[in-house]
């Protein structure tokens, strides 16, 4: 039997020939297959190098980003320790602002600049009932020096505003007695005399009560005293007035 394969020319392999085609072809594929294996590796490695790359300048900002928000916080804080400290110093002005407006007010009152209402205190006096045995008759009238007493007394012990008979009392006011009436900045006014004050009827009326205080020094000069606590008193500036 002929052991020899015709090709296609007519040709007839050897058994060496063919045994060397098979190595040759088998030698090619793993050669190709090498090569190919070798290339994805690279190509891998390329992008496992690019992945880290990436992934270490995402680090890099990520920690520049902290960086920066610390440095945010820490002003965020000394500009909000700079608002409490101007809040504080806002409060301990306004409180201040407050106090000097009221002082204002009470000056203005007391200057009769401005029209007085609230409760308070109502003083009326009288003369003394006439004693025939005296031999001074002036022993039992109302005189300026007691009205200032209590005037000053009414001051001292916090009255916001005065009135005598319903004439508005300032600051520079002069008074003088003409016998029976005393005269107030040029207008005279008769006995009784009724001095209102606005303010703290029971701080008022305490002050004058002490003992050995200007009701007792009144009682003593005969002068007839009687006060009226808690009093709804209204008083017209004195612009208004003129």
């Amino acid at each position: 039997m002929n052991n020899k394969k015709p090709n296609s020319k007519g040709n007839f392999f050897s058994r060496k020939q063919f045994e060397l085609l098979i190595v040759c072809v088998t030698t090619g594929f793993i050669i190709g297959y090498s090569y190919n294996q070798a290339k994805d590796n690279r190509e891998s490695g390329a992008i496992d190098s690019q992945l880290f790359e990436q992934e270490d300048s995402y680090r890099e900002e990520l920690i520049e980003q902290q960086e920066r928000n610390k440095e945010l916080t820490e002003e965020a804080s000394a500009l909000q320790e700079k608002i409490r400290k101007y809040e504080k110093q806002f409060a301990s002005s306004e409180k201040d602002y407050q106090q000097l407006v009221e002082q204002a007010e009470d000056l203005r009152l007391l200057l009769g600049d401005l029209n007085a209402e609230g409760k308070g205190l109502r003083i009326t006096l009288q003369d003394g009932d006439y004693d025939p045995k005296s031999v001074n008759p002036n022993d039992y009238i109302v005189h300026e020096s007691h009205i200032f007493k209590l005037l000053n007394e009414l001051k001292i012990s916090g009255a916001q505003a005065i009135a005598i008979n319903g004439q508005r009392i300032m600051a520079n006011s002069y008074i003088r007695c003409n016998g029976p009436v005393i005269t107030i900045d040029g207008k005279q006014h008769p006995a009784p005399f009724v001095i209102e004050a606005v303010g703290d009827s029971a701080t008022l009326s305490a002050s004058l009560n002490l003992s050995g205080g200007v009701v007792d020094q009144l009682v003593n000069d005969n002068i007839v005293v009687s006060l009226e606590g808690n009093q709804k008193l209204t008083m017209p500036n004195v612009k208004i007035e003129s």
